[in-house]
């Protein structure tokens, strides 16, 4: 079973700070030189970050995936780059929502839950930057023994 639940939320602004693309660079081990310029390009999962700093209680709250955190797994993140990735000194406008929540009978957890987010990174001129997409997966309960 396969339900769409396409809703928009409400916006929030990512300014693309040099020094936070360099702090993620160092904590993420990566040394590609572009990480380190002024006019430094983000790593590419440093969007991630934008759920953690950026996003308002408003937009969490409106794209909240509705899973119990004790029975849920991170299971697939992917990010799709329309063009060059953002660079310091960039202000992005975001919007988070729930593109997807089906179900799948699992073998030990019974049924699992499937929630696919996606948020999407636009430019000043409503240009689609970037999208983030990810899916948790809930179980029933907790799996039994073997």
């Amino acid at each position: 079973m396969t339900t769409d639940t396409e809703s928009a939320t409400p916006t929030f602004d990512i300014h693309i700070e040099y020094g936070k693309i360099r702090e993620f660079a160092r904590a993420t081990m990566a040394t590609d030189p572009a990480y380190a310029e002024t006019d430094a390009v983000v790593p590419p999962t440093f969007l991630t970050t934008s759920g953690f700093f950026w996003q308002t209680a408003e937009s969490k709250k409106n794209a909240a995936h509705h899973l119990d955190p004790q029975r849920t797994l991170h299971a697939q993140q992917e990010y799709v780059f329309h063009g060059e990735p953002p660079r310091a000194g960039q202000v992005l406008t975001a919007s988070a929502r729930v593109a997807n929540r089906y179900e799948k009978q699992g073998r030990r957890g019974g049924s699992l839950t499937f929630v696919d987010m996606v948020i999407e990174f636009r430019d000043p001129n409503g240009r689609l930057v970037a999208e983030q997409r990810s899916t948790a997966v809930q179980t029933a309960h907790a799996p039994k023994e073997s």
